[in-house]
Protein backbone atom coordinates (compact mmCIF):
# COMPACT_ATOMS: atom_id res chain seq x y z
CA UNK A 1 0.00 0.00 0.00
CA UNK A 2 2.88 2.40 0.67
CA UNK A 3 3.62 2.70 -2.91
CA UNK A 4 0.46 3.55 -3.65
CA UNK A 5 1.65 7.20 -2.91
CA UNK A 6 4.32 6.75 -5.59
CA UNK A 7 1.46 6.41 -8.13
CA UNK A 8 2.13 9.85 -9.72
CA UNK A 9 5.72 9.90 -9.72
CA UNK A 10 5.17 6.55 -11.78
CA UNK A 11 2.85 8.06 -13.74
CA UNK A 12 5.38 10.64 -15.24
CA UNK A 13 7.89 7.86 -15.57
CA UNK A 14 5.55 5.77 -17.94
CA UNK A 15 5.27 9.34 -19.77
CA UNK A 16 8.84 10.32 -19.43
CA UNK A 17 9.86 6.59 -21.20
CA UNK A 18 7.56 7.16 -24.11
CA UNK A 19 8.44 10.74 -24.89
CA UNK A 20 12.64 10.76 -23.87
CA UNK A 21 14.10 11.10 -26.83
CA UNK A 22 17.45 11.57 -28.07
CA UNK A 23 19.47 9.34 -26.11
CA UNK A 24 21.65 10.01 -22.66
CA UNK A 25 22.74 13.42 -23.98
CA UNK A 26 19.18 14.61 -24.58
CA UNK A 27 17.67 12.58 -21.33
CA UNK A 28 19.39 14.37 -18.49
CA UNK A 29 17.28 17.75 -20.18
CA UNK A 30 14.13 15.66 -19.98
CA UNK A 31 15.07 14.93 -16.50
CA UNK A 32 15.77 18.81 -15.39
CA UNK A 33 12.42 19.27 -17.14
CA UNK A 34 10.53 16.80 -15.88
CA UNK A 35 11.63 15.53 -12.19
CA UNK A 36 13.43 19.01 -10.61
CA UNK A 37 11.44 21.78 -12.19
CA UNK A 38 8.08 20.18 -12.73
CA UNK A 39 7.89 17.50 -10.24
CA UNK A 40 10.06 18.95 -7.75
CA UNK A 41 11.56 15.20 -6.82
CA UNK A 42 15.00 16.07 -6.79
CA UNK A 43 16.74 19.20 -6.72
CA UNK A 44 18.79 20.70 -9.49
CA UNK A 45 22.30 19.71 -7.36
CA UNK A 46 21.32 16.14 -6.33
CA UNK A 47 20.85 15.21 -9.88
CA UNK A 48 23.91 17.19 -11.51
CA UNK A 49 25.51 14.48 -7.96
CA UNK A 50 23.81 12.06 -9.82
CA UNK A 51 24.78 12.13 -13.32
CA UNK A 52 28.19 12.98 -12.36
CA UNK A 53 27.88 9.89 -10.35
CA UNK A 54 26.73 7.52 -12.74
CA UNK A 55 29.13 8.59 -15.35
CA UNK A 56 31.96 7.16 -13.74
CA UNK A 57 29.90 3.53 -13.81
CA UNK A 58 29.73 1.07 -16.40
CA UNK A 59 26.62 0.74 -18.31
CA UNK A 60 23.70 2.74 -19.02
CA UNK A 61 24.11 6.10 -17.30
CA UNK A 62 20.83 7.73 -17.78
CA UNK A 63 19.23 4.15 -16.66
CA UNK A 64 21.20 4.46 -13.73
CA UNK A 65 20.15 7.65 -13.14
CA UNK A 66 16.55 7.65 -13.38
CA UNK A 67 16.75 4.18 -11.12
CA UNK A 68 18.43 6.85 -8.94
CA UNK A 69 15.81 9.12 -8.59
CA UNK A 70 13.56 6.08 -7.59
CA UNK A 71 15.49 5.04 -5.01
CA UNK A 72 16.18 8.81 -3.46
CA UNK A 73 11.91 9.09 -3.68
CA UNK A 74 10.87 5.13 -2.28
CA UNK A 75 13.91 2.82 -1.96
CA UNK A 76 14.99 0.02 -3.47
CA UNK A 77 11.38 -1.50 -4.41
CA UNK A 78 10.55 1.88 -5.93
CA UNK A 79 14.03 2.05 -7.80
CA UNK A 80 12.98 -1.44 -9.73
CA UNK A 81 10.12 -0.49 -9.98
CA UNK A 82 10.89 3.17 -11.84
CA UNK A 83 13.90 0.69 -14.17
CA UNK A 84 11.38 -1.63 -15.09
CA UNK A 85 8.82 0.94 -16.10
CA UNK A 86 11.52 2.65 -18.24
CA UNK A 87 13.47 0.00 -20.19
CA UNK A 88 9.54 -1.55 -21.07
CA UNK A 89 8.87 0.24 -23.96
CA UNK A 90 11.99 0.45 -25.80
CA UNK A 91 12.56 -3.12 -24.95
CA UNK A 92 8.52 -4.39 -26.33
CA UNK A 93 9.64 -2.24 -29.78
CA UNK A 94 12.97 -3.42 -30.42
CA UNK A 95 12.11 -7.30 -29.39
CA UNK A 96 9.12 -6.86 -31.45
CA UNK A 97 11.18 -5.41 -34.54
CA UNK A 98 13.10 -8.95 -34.30
CA UNK A 99 9.81 -10.32 -35.23
CA UNK A 100 8.55 -7.88 -38.11
CA UNK A 101 12.07 -7.14 -40.03
CA UNK A 102 11.19 -9.50 -42.25
CA UNK A 103 8.16 -7.34 -43.16
CA UNK A 104 9.60 -3.96 -41.93
CA UNK A 105 9.89 -2.70 -45.43
CA UNK A 106 6.14 -3.71 -46.93
CA UNK A 107 4.98 -2.11 -43.20
CA UNK A 108 5.73 1.48 -45.11
CA UNK A 109 7.11 3.19 -42.17
CA UNK A 110 8.83 6.93 -42.25
CA UNK A 111 11.05 7.16 -39.85
CA UNK A 112 12.15 10.57 -41.42
CA UNK A 113 9.30 12.01 -39.02
CA UNK A 114 12.08 11.83 -36.37
CA UNK A 115 14.73 14.03 -38.15
CA UNK A 116 14.36 16.59 -35.93
CA UNK A 117 14.73 14.71 -32.87
CA UNK A 118 18.14 15.29 -33.01
CA UNK A 119 18.60 19.05 -32.88
CA UNK A 120 15.62 18.77 -30.03
CA UNK A 121 17.83 16.80 -28.11
CA UNK A 122 20.77 19.28 -28.69
CA UNK A 123 18.30 21.90 -27.45
CA UNK A 124 17.48 20.06 -23.95
CA UNK A 125 21.60 19.37 -23.51
CA UNK A 126 22.12 23.40 -24.17
CA UNK A 127 18.88 24.44 -21.61
CA UNK A 128 20.51 21.65 -19.17
CA UNK A 129 24.56 23.66 -19.55
CA UNK A 130 22.20 27.06 -18.64
CA UNK A 131 20.84 25.92 -15.45
CA UNK A 132 23.28 23.47 -13.97
CA UNK A 133 26.25 26.30 -15.04
CA UNK A 134 25.62 28.64 -12.01
CA UNK A 135 25.53 26.09 -9.55
CA UNK A 136 28.74 23.75 -10.57
CA UNK A 137 30.96 26.79 -11.90
CA UNK A 138 31.66 29.65 -9.67
CA UNK A 139 35.16 29.93 -9.22
CA UNK A 140 38.90 30.16 -11.93
CA UNK A 141 39.26 26.30 -11.03
CA UNK A 142 36.31 24.97 -11.94
CA UNK A 143 36.29 27.34 -14.82
CA UNK A 144 39.34 26.03 -16.47
CA UNK A 145 37.97 22.36 -15.34
CA UNK A 146 34.78 22.98 -17.47
CA UNK A 147 36.31 24.61 -20.63
CA UNK A 148 39.28 21.51 -20.67
CA UNK A 149 36.92 19.28 -20.34
CA UNK A 150 34.25 20.54 -23.28
CA UNK A 151 37.33 20.87 -25.59
CA UNK A 152 38.57 17.80 -25.09
CA UNK A 153 35.01 16.47 -25.18
CA UNK A 154 34.45 17.64 -28.74
CA UNK A 155 37.74 15.91 -29.83
CA UNK A 156 37.01 12.75 -28.54
CA UNK A 157 33.35 12.28 -27.86
CA UNK A 158 33.21 8.71 -29.48
CA UNK A 159 36.39 7.63 -27.23
CA UNK A 160 34.84 4.85 -24.38
CA UNK A 161 36.89 6.43 -21.84
CA UNK A 162 36.71 10.02 -22.35
CA UNK A 163 33.72 10.77 -19.93
CA UNK A 164 34.78 8.96 -17.00
CA UNK A 165 38.79 9.56 -17.33
CA UNK A 166 37.65 13.62 -17.54
CA UNK A 167 35.47 13.39 -14.46
CA UNK A 168 38.35 11.43 -12.87
CA UNK A 169 40.87 14.04 -14.04
CA UNK A 170 38.02 16.86 -12.76
CA UNK A 171 37.73 15.85 -9.35
CA UNK A 172 41.61 15.27 -8.72
CA UNK A 173 42.69 18.92 -10.13
CA UNK A 174 40.39 20.32 -7.13
CA UNK A 175 42.01 18.77 -4.11
CA UNK A 176 45.40 20.68 -4.84
CA UNK A 177 44.12 22.76 -2.23
CA UNK A 178 43.12 21.71 1.20
CA UNK A 179 42.29 25.34 2.53
CA UNK A 180 38.91 25.76 1.26
CA UNK A 181 37.42 22.16 2.65
CA UNK A 182 39.97 21.19 5.40
CA UNK A 183 39.34 17.28 6.83
CA UNK A 184 36.83 16.88 9.43
CA UNK A 185 36.61 13.56 11.61
CA UNK A 186 34.03 11.22 9.95
CA UNK A 187 32.68 8.65 12.20
CA UNK A 188 33.32 4.92 9.83
CA UNK A 189 30.02 3.50 7.89
CA UNK A 190 29.38 -0.52 7.95
CA UNK A 191 29.18 -1.06 3.89
CA UNK A 192 26.44 -3.67 2.57
CA UNK A 193 28.18 -6.24 0.24
CA UNK A 194 25.37 -8.05 -0.59
CA UNK A 195 24.74 -6.27 -4.03
CA UNK A 196 28.20 -6.56 -5.33
CA UNK A 197 28.41 -9.87 -4.40
CA UNK A 198 25.10 -10.75 -6.45
CA UNK A 199 27.09 -8.87 -9.62
CA UNK A 200 30.36 -10.70 -9.54
CA UNK A 201 27.95 -14.23 -8.60
CA UNK A 202 26.11 -13.72 -11.63
CA UNK A 203 28.93 -12.88 -13.94
CA UNK A 204 31.64 -15.67 -12.84
CA UNK A 205 28.37 -18.54 -13.11
CA UNK A 206 27.08 -16.77 -16.54
CA UNK A 207 30.74 -17.12 -17.70
CA UNK A 208 31.19 -20.92 -16.46
CA UNK A 209 27.89 -22.09 -18.03
CA UNK A 210 28.07 -20.27 -21.22
CA UNK A 211 31.40 -22.06 -21.57
CA UNK A 212 30.22 -25.58 -20.02
CA UNK A 213 26.93 -25.26 -22.59
CA UNK A 214 29.20 -24.68 -25.62
CA UNK A 215 32.10 -27.17 -24.73
CA UNK A 216 29.36 -30.45 -24.20
CA UNK A 217 26.91 -28.48 -26.96
CA UNK A 218 23.91 -27.76 -24.61
CA UNK A 219 20.61 -28.15 -26.68
CA UNK A 220 19.44 -24.30 -25.09
CA UNK A 221 23.52 -23.32 -25.12
CA UNK A 222 22.62 -19.74 -26.91
CA UNK A 223 20.22 -18.76 -24.11
CA UNK A 224 23.29 -19.31 -21.77
CA UNK A 225 26.03 -17.56 -24.61
CA UNK A 226 23.08 -14.98 -25.01
CA UNK A 227 23.01 -14.15 -21.36
CA UNK A 228 27.02 -14.08 -20.71
CA UNK A 229 27.69 -11.86 -23.45
CA UNK A 230 25.00 -8.99 -22.74
CA UNK A 231 25.58 -9.63 -18.72
CA UNK A 232 29.15 -8.62 -20.01
CA UNK A 233 28.85 -5.81 -22.63
CA UNK A 234 26.61 -4.64 -19.51
CA UNK A 235 29.15 -4.42 -16.76
CA UNK A 236 32.33 -3.46 -18.70
CA UNK A 237 30.75 -0.22 -21.68
CA UNK A 238 32.00 2.89 -20.59
CA UNK A 239 30.46 5.68 -22.88
CA UNK A 240 26.22 4.28 -23.55
CA UNK A 241 24.99 3.16 -26.71
CA UNK A 242 27.64 4.78 -28.76
CA UNK A 243 30.25 1.99 -27.84
CA UNK A 244 28.11 -0.97 -26.93
CA UNK A 245 26.44 -0.70 -30.48
CA UNK A 246 29.88 -1.17 -32.05
CA UNK A 247 30.93 -4.25 -29.78
CA UNK A 248 27.78 -6.07 -30.34
CA UNK A 249 28.40 -5.61 -33.90
CA UNK A 250 31.77 -6.87 -33.59
CA UNK A 251 30.30 -9.80 -31.24
CA UNK A 252 27.06 -10.93 -33.67
CA UNK A 253 28.43 -10.14 -36.94
CA UNK A 254 32.12 -10.03 -37.83
CA UNK A 255 33.28 -12.39 -34.99
CA UNK A 256 31.10 -15.18 -36.57
CA UNK A 257 32.69 -14.74 -39.94
CA UNK A 258 36.41 -14.90 -38.79
CA UNK A 259 38.96 -17.65 -39.64
CA UNK A 260 38.84 -19.65 -36.00
CA UNK A 261 35.28 -19.98 -36.21
CA UNK A 262 34.90 -20.95 -39.75
CA UNK A 263 37.41 -23.50 -39.35
CA UNK A 264 36.33 -24.90 -36.13
CA UNK A 265 32.43 -24.93 -37.61
CA UNK A 266 31.31 -23.71 -34.44
CA UNK A 267 27.78 -22.25 -34.26
CA UNK A 268 27.83 -19.15 -32.24
CA UNK A 269 25.27 -16.30 -32.08
CA UNK A 270 25.11 -14.53 -34.80
CA UNK A 271 23.20 -12.24 -37.48
CA UNK A 272 23.60 -10.71 -40.92
CA UNK A 273 24.91 -6.90 -41.36
CA UNK A 274 21.89 -5.10 -42.58
CA UNK A 275 19.53 -6.69 -39.78
CA UNK A 276 21.99 -5.11 -37.49
CA UNK A 277 22.36 -1.87 -39.12
CA UNK A 278 18.52 -1.47 -39.36
CA UNK A 279 18.40 -1.92 -35.24
CA UNK A 280 21.05 0.10 -34.73
CA UNK A 281 18.57 2.91 -37.02
CA UNK A 282 15.89 2.18 -35.71
CA UNK A 283 16.89 2.23 -31.64
CA UNK A 284 18.08 5.57 -31.86
CA UNK A 285 14.42 7.24 -33.43
CA UNK A 286 12.42 5.54 -30.12
CA UNK A 287 12.53 6.77 -27.06
CA UNK A 288 14.39 5.72 -24.05
CA UNK A 289 17.73 4.13 -23.13
CA UNK A 290 20.16 3.09 -26.32
CA UNK A 291 20.25 0.11 -24.49
CA UNK A 292 17.03 -1.42 -25.47
CA UNK A 293 19.17 -2.48 -28.83
CA UNK A 294 19.73 -5.85 -26.51
CA UNK A 295 16.50 -6.77 -26.52
CA UNK A 296 16.74 -6.99 -30.56
CA UNK A 297 19.74 -8.69 -30.94
CA UNK A 298 18.79 -11.39 -28.53
CA UNK A 299 15.71 -11.90 -30.39
CA UNK A 300 17.51 -11.99 -33.68
CA UNK A 301 20.24 -14.33 -32.57
CA UNK A 302 17.78 -16.73 -30.97
CA UNK A 303 15.47 -16.52 -34.36
CA UNK A 304 14.77 -20.07 -35.48
CA UNK A 305 12.50 -21.22 -38.33
CA UNK A 306 8.89 -22.01 -36.35
CA UNK A 307 10.04 -21.30 -32.97
CA UNK A 308 8.76 -17.99 -31.64
CA UNK A 309 9.22 -19.08 -27.59
CA UNK A 310 13.07 -19.11 -28.36
CA UNK A 311 13.27 -15.58 -30.39
CA UNK A 312 11.05 -14.19 -27.51
CA UNK A 313 13.32 -15.76 -24.89
CA UNK A 314 16.11 -14.32 -26.70
CA UNK A 315 14.50 -10.75 -26.55
CA UNK A 316 14.02 -11.16 -22.58
CA UNK A 317 17.32 -12.34 -21.77
CA UNK A 318 18.91 -9.83 -23.69
CA UNK A 319 16.99 -6.70 -22.35
CA UNK A 320 17.40 -8.62 -18.23
CA UNK A 321 21.43 -8.98 -19.27
CA UNK A 322 21.98 -5.71 -20.04
CA UNK A 323 20.35 -3.83 -17.43
CA UNK A 324 20.54 -5.94 -14.74
CA UNK A 325 24.65 -5.06 -13.92
CA UNK A 326 23.59 -1.55 -14.79
CA UNK A 327 21.11 -1.44 -11.50
CA UNK A 328 23.14 -3.72 -9.00
CA UNK A 329 26.32 -1.32 -9.44
CA UNK A 330 24.38 1.82 -8.87
CA UNK A 331 22.31 0.03 -6.31
CA UNK A 332 25.65 -1.04 -4.51
CA UNK A 333 27.66 1.74 -5.14
CA UNK A 334 25.57 4.64 -4.73
CA UNK A 335 25.44 4.42 -0.62
CA UNK A 336 28.69 3.98 -0.91
CA UNK A 337 29.25 7.15 -2.54
CA UNK A 338 27.41 8.89 -0.04
CA UNK A 339 29.44 8.05 2.79
CA UNK A 340 32.76 8.34 0.40
CA UNK A 341 31.54 12.26 0.14
CA UNK A 342 31.62 13.10 4.29
CA UNK A 343 35.46 13.02 3.45
CA UNK A 344 36.97 15.70 2.71
CA UNK A 345 38.85 14.88 -0.29
CA UNK A 346 35.94 13.37 -1.88
CA UNK A 347 33.88 16.48 -1.03
CA UNK A 348 36.50 18.59 -2.65
CA UNK A 349 36.54 16.57 -6.17
CA UNK A 350 32.95 16.76 -6.52
CA UNK A 351 33.36 20.55 -7.23
CA UNK A 352 35.59 19.27 -10.12
CA UNK A 353 33.69 16.86 -10.91
CA UNK A 354 30.68 18.37 -11.17
CA UNK A 355 32.27 21.51 -13.62
CA UNK A 356 33.51 18.36 -15.48
CA UNK A 357 29.95 17.42 -15.85
CA UNK A 358 28.96 20.78 -17.16
CA UNK A 359 32.13 20.86 -19.77
CA UNK A 360 31.23 17.55 -20.92
CA UNK A 361 27.98 18.37 -21.73
CA UNK A 362 28.50 21.75 -23.44
CA UNK A 363 31.60 19.67 -25.56
CA UNK A 364 28.85 17.12 -26.47
CA UNK A 365 26.22 20.24 -27.62
CA UNK A 366 29.27 21.40 -30.20
CA UNK A 367 29.79 18.11 -31.29
CA UNK A 368 26.22 17.16 -32.07
CA UNK A 369 25.60 20.34 -33.71
CA UNK A 370 28.55 20.23 -35.59
CA UNK A 371 26.95 17.32 -37.70
CA UNK A 372 23.80 19.21 -38.10
CA UNK A 373 24.26 22.72 -38.38
CA UNK A 374 27.75 23.43 -39.20
CA UNK A 375 28.71 20.24 -41.49
CA UNK A 376 25.34 21.75 -43.64
CA UNK A 377 26.25 24.82 -43.54
CA UNK A 378 29.30 24.41 -44.81
CA UNK A 379 28.15 21.98 -47.60
CA UNK A 380 24.85 24.53 -48.04
CA UNK A 381 22.01 22.00 -46.93
CA UNK A 382 18.70 24.18 -46.34
CA UNK A 383 18.39 21.67 -43.83
CA UNK A 384 20.74 23.35 -41.38
CA UNK A 385 18.89 26.52 -41.29
CA UNK A 386 15.69 24.16 -39.95
CA UNK A 387 17.53 22.27 -37.27
CA UNK A 388 19.37 25.48 -35.80
CA UNK A 389 15.21 26.50 -35.52
CA UNK A 390 14.73 23.47 -34.04
CA UNK A 391 17.77 23.94 -31.59
CA UNK A 392 17.03 27.92 -30.29
CA UNK A 393 13.12 26.98 -30.45
CA UNK A 394 13.26 23.85 -27.81
CA UNK A 395 16.01 26.02 -25.61
CA UNK A 396 13.79 29.08 -25.35
CA UNK A 397 10.44 27.10 -24.90
CA UNK A 398 12.34 24.98 -21.84
CA UNK A 399 13.42 28.32 -20.27
CA UNK A 400 10.64 30.58 -20.61
CA UNK A 401 7.82 28.37 -20.78
CA UNK A 402 6.56 25.92 -18.18
CA UNK A 403 5.63 23.73 -21.54
CA UNK A 404 6.21 20.10 -20.68
CA UNK A 405 8.83 17.94 -22.33
CA UNK A 406 6.66 15.41 -23.98
CA UNK A 407 4.36 18.66 -25.95
CA UNK A 408 8.57 19.39 -27.19
CA UNK A 409 8.50 15.93 -28.59
CA UNK A 410 5.25 15.98 -30.08
CA UNK A 411 5.93 19.36 -31.60
CA UNK A 412 9.83 18.32 -33.22
CA UNK A 413 7.65 15.08 -34.76
CA UNK A 414 4.59 17.03 -36.14
CA UNK A 415 7.55 19.31 -37.75
CA UNK A 416 9.43 16.28 -39.06
CA UNK A 417 6.19 15.28 -41.09
CA UNK A 418 5.07 18.42 -42.02
CA UNK A 419 8.41 19.67 -43.57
Amino acid sequence: MKQLRHIPFLRSVLLYSITAFGGPQGHFGMMMKTFVHKRKDISEHELLDFVSFCNMLPGASSTQTLTLIGYKRGGILLAIITLLIWILPACIIMGGLSFLLDYFDDLGIDIHVFKFIQPMAVGFIAYSCFKIFKIAVNNTITQVIMCATAIITFFAFKTPWTIPALIVAGGIATNFSSKRIPQKEVPPKKIKWGNILIFILIFGVAGYLSETATTHNWKNRKAFNLFENTYRFGSFVFGGGDVLIPLMYNQYVVRPETKHILENRRDVLKMNKDEFLTGSGIVRAIPGPVFSISSFTGGMVMRTENNFSQQLLGCVLGAIGIFLPSALLVLFFFPVWNNLKKYAIIYRSLEGINAAVVGIMFGATMYLMKDIVFVQLWSKQISWTYNLAVIIATFLVLTYTKTPAPFIVLACLLFGWLI
